[in-house]
Order: C-alpha cells, then structure tokens, then sequence
C-alpha cells in the first residue's frame, strides 16, 4: 500500500513536472510569435519618430534616435489629406453599419423556413464567394450603374458579404428557437423579432462582422484607383499610397529648389523618403491598432460560435 502511494506521488510529481515544462515552452513560443509579429510596427513607429537621416541610412532597428514629431506635423499638412480622411471615415462608418445590418438581416432570414425558396437564395448568395466574372465585367457594371465617380461605389458593393452571412446565420442557429417563438406568440412580426430579439443576442458575432468590414473599408485603396477620378473622392489610403510612389520625387525637389515649393513639396521640405513611408504607413495602421483590441473579446466568442455549428 505504502508503495502504491509513493509511486503515485512520483508519477504526480512527473506529471507537474511535465505540465510546468510545457507551460515554459508554450509560453515562450507565443512570446517569441509575437514580438516577430509586433516588431514591424514598432519599427514603423521608431522609425518615424528619429532623425531622418539615420533612418535613411538604416540604422534605426531598436531604439529610436533623435526623437522628434515634425514628420507627422508636415505629412498631416499635406494638399487634400483632411478631405480623404473625412472620406475614409466616412466609408469606414457607413460602410461597416451598412454590412453588418445586411449580414445579421439576411444571416436571420436564410434561418427561417417559411422564407420562399430559403435554399436556393442561400446557395446563390454562397456561390458569389467561388465565382465572379472580373475586374473588366465589374468596372463596366459599376459604370453601367452610374456609381463611377460617386461615394457610394464604396458602399454599395461591399454591403453583401457572404462569409459574413454564414457567420451570422450559424450563431442565430445556436440561438434557442423558443425566444422567437415566444415573439411571435405575442403578436411580433419578422421585423420585430429581428430587431427586438435577434440583434440583441448577436451582438459577439456582429462585433466580429463589423472588425472585419471596418478593416476592409478602412485599407481598402483599390476601389479608388478603379473607379475614381474625382480628387474629392480620393480615400485616404489612396492618396497616402501616391504620397509613398513620390516619396522619392518629393524629396528630390527639396534638395534641388531653394525657393517656394508646392503646397505638397514643401510638406517635404525635412523630410527623407524613407521617413515620409515610415510616417505615412503608421498614419495608415494605427487607427485599426487601437480600435481592434476594443472588440477582441467579442471577436474571439464570435468567431468560434459563428463557424461551429451546434
């Protein structure tokens, strides 16, 4: 019996033992993953915040030297940078509302058997995901549609998204059926049930649904180039990414003018071209930065619920 015991407090003992080796190397690979994953934006931030020309020269890798602000001070100056940002935002905040009503609308709807042909509509908005007829097709149909050169090219397209809508109609499958029922039984029409019942009890798998649009709408700068002409409709990421294929020409200039620049050149005048990238792309990623670990938990739940069924 004695010998029973000890060598169960042995085999426990290896088995802590193991447990807390495991926890020590688990631990260290996530660690190890994410500083790989977090020193590229920590080398974009120290990089825009030292002296110009030890970035240039590629010596900033860890610490920054000769910190200072004036690169974010002279790109926000640059022509037509407020007004994009006003458009991106813009597009950002309709465009995400916009997709995830339509997800949780229809996600509800494609779970509903008395909906007419409930499969066939479900399997023809799926298919969308698999198959599409090009970029020429698109542009002429865009164009077709009077929506070239107009705001609302960067809504309307991005509003049905189908990976959304089976996120969102697996997680109201799990939703307990009795609660629209019981809806329904006090006299609750579609509309009120997905509204007052509905939304409220998907609010983990449409957090997920709104970081994945408001992501997309905000680095999205493709769309622009297709579609517009229009320097008022210019996104900001558009026009950041014309401001990083001048970076070169712009600071050229500086060094070979003495007098008064362009409004665009002169926002350039301490500038290198490594520092108006490294300046830019911070401009450009931040905003997601800090707005991403706000919806994390409900991003986690979400995304589990959403893409298991039962």
């Amino acid at each position: 019996m004695e010998l029973s015991l000890t060598e169960k407090k042995k085999e426990k003992k290896v088995r802590q033992t193991d447990d807390l080796w495991f926890k020590i190397i688990n631990y260290t690979f996530f660690v190890v993953i994410t500083l790989i994953c977090a020193y590229p934006f920590y080398y974009l931030i120290i990089n825009s915040i030292s002296n110009n020309e030890l970035s240039a020269l590629g010596q900033i890798r860890f610490f920054p030297e000769g910190i200072h602000l004036e690169n974010y001070s002279q790109v926000l100056q640059l022509k037509g940078l407020p007004l994009a940002a006003t458009v991106s935002v813009a597009r950002t905040v309709i465009g995400t509302a916009a997709t995830v009503l339509a997800s949780a609308f229809l996600g509800f709807m494609f779970t509903q058997e008395k909906m007419w042909k409930r499969k066939f509509w479900y399997r023809f908005v799926v298919i969308t995901m698999y198959f599409n007829a090009g970029l020429i097709p698109l542009f002429i149909t865009m164009k077709t549609l009077g929506l070239t050169n107009s705001f609302w090219v960067y809504i309307l397209p991005a509003v049905v998204q189908p990976f959304n809508i089976i996120l969102v109609k697996t997680y109201i499958e799990s939703i307990p059926k009795s609660l629209q029922e019981a809806a329904e039984m006090d006299g609750a029409g579609i509309i009120q049930v997905f509204f007052r019942v509905i939304l409220p009890n998907c609010t983990p798998i449409l957090a997920t649904v709104a970081i994945f649009s408001a992501v997309g709408q905000w680095n999205s700068f493709q769309d622009t180039l297709i579609y517009i002409t229009d320097q008022s409709l210019y996104s900001l990421q558009y026009l950041l990414y014309t401001y990083i294929n001048q970076a070169n020409s712009l600071a050229q200039m500086v060094k070979n003018t003495s007098g008064s620049l362009s409004s665009i050149a002169s926002a350039a005048t301490t500038q290198t071209p490594t520092s108006i990238r490294m300046t830019v792309s911070v401009i450009v990623v931040l905003p997601i930065m800090f707005i991403y670990p706000l919806f994390q938990k409900y991003f986690v739940k979400g995304i589990m619920l959403g893409a298991v069924k039962g």
